[in-house]
C-alpha cells in the first residue's frame, strides 16, 4: 500500500517583532508632535478578531500614520524591493521590514500576487489586523481610483471585519505645518465595519465586485475624494 505524503503545513503568519512595538512607543508621540492628526472613529475597529483595514493611498506617510493611529497592531503589504536588497543595507532593511510583520508584494500577477494575498489571509486568520490600499498604488491626482479585487478576496476568504479608512492631507501636510494659522490638519477617519451579511450565498465573483464597490464608496465618503472611475495607473510606488 502506498501512503501519500501529508500535505505541507501552511507557513505561519508573519507577526510583528520587538522592533514594531518599540517603534509604536517612539513614533506615536513623535508623529503626534509632528502632525497632530485628527483621528475620528478609532473605536470602530473591533477590539478582537480579524480586521481588514481598507484605505485610500496618498503618500508614503500612510503606512506609518495608520498603525500609529490605530489601537491595535497593524500589518501591511510592503514593496518586495525592501526585502531583496543586497549588502549590509539590504540585510538591515530586510530584517527591519520582516520584524514589523511586513508582507512583500510583487508588482506582478499570477503566483506572486496570489502569494501576497495568501500571506494577508494567514494574518487575518490568526486574528490580527491587516491593512491594504485597494487602489494598488498611491494617487498622484488626489482622486480615489477604482479598487482592485485582492482586498475583497481576502475579506471573502477569511470572514474578517472590513473597516474602511479615509486619510485626508497625508499627501500635502508637512511636519509641524499644523502650527501655522489656517493650515489644514492631517485626518484619519475609521469608518464602521461594512455590513456584508446580505452577500452570503452570492457567487464569489459577484460578491467580490460588490465588496470592492462598497469598500471604495465608504472610503470616498470618509476621505471626501472625488472618484475617478478608473484604475490608478499613474504611480509605481
Amino acid at each position: 500500500m502506498v501512503i501519500a505524503p501529508a500535505p505541507p503545513s501552511p507557513a505561519p503568519a508573519p507577526r510583528p517583532g520587538a522592533i514594531y512595538f518599540l517603534g509604536r512607543v517612539v513614533l506615536r508621540p513623535l508623529f503626534w508632535l509632528m502632525y497632530r492628526p485628527r483621528i475620528v472613529g478609532r473605536g470602530n475597529v473591533p477590539e478582537r478578531g480579524p480586521v481588514l483595514l481598507a484605505s485610500n493611498h496618498l503618500a508614503s506617510l500612510d503606512t506609518v500614520i495608520i498603525p500609529t493611529s490605530a489601537t491595535r497592531p497593524v500589518q501591511f503589504l510592503i514593496k518586495s524591493s525592501y526585502f531583496t536588497g543586497s549588502g549590509m543595507l539590504g540585510r538591515i532593511k530586510r530584517r527591519f521590514f520582516t520584524s514589523i510583520g511586513g508582507v512583500p508584494v510583487y508588482r506582478a500577477t499570477g503566483r506572486d500576487a496570489r502569494a501576497a494575498l495568501d500571506a494577508g489571509s494567514s494574518i487575518l486568520r490568526a486574528g490580527s489586523v491587516f491593512a491594504v490600499f485597494p487602489e494598488g498604488t498611491r494617487s498622484r491626482d488626489g482622486k480615489l481610483h477604482d479598487g482592485h479585487g485582492g482586498a475583497a478576496w481576502m475579506a471573502r476568504d477569511t470572514g474578517a471585519a472590513v473597516v474602511p479608512v479615509g486619510l485626508i492631507g497625508t499627501g500635502t501636510v508637512t511636519p509641524l505645518s499644523h502650527l501655522l494659522p489656517g493650515r489644514p490638519r492631517l485626518e484619519v477617519h475609521f469608518g464602521e465595519p461594512l455590513d456584508l451579511a446580505d452577500l452570503e450565498g452570492m457567487p464569489d465573483g459577484k460578491a467580490r465586485r460588490e465588496i470592492t464597490e462598497r469598500m471604495m464608496a465608504a472610503i470616498a465618503l470618509l476621505s471626501g475624494q472625488e472618484r475617478s472611475g478608473s484604475v490608478n495607473a499613474t504611480s509605481r510606488d
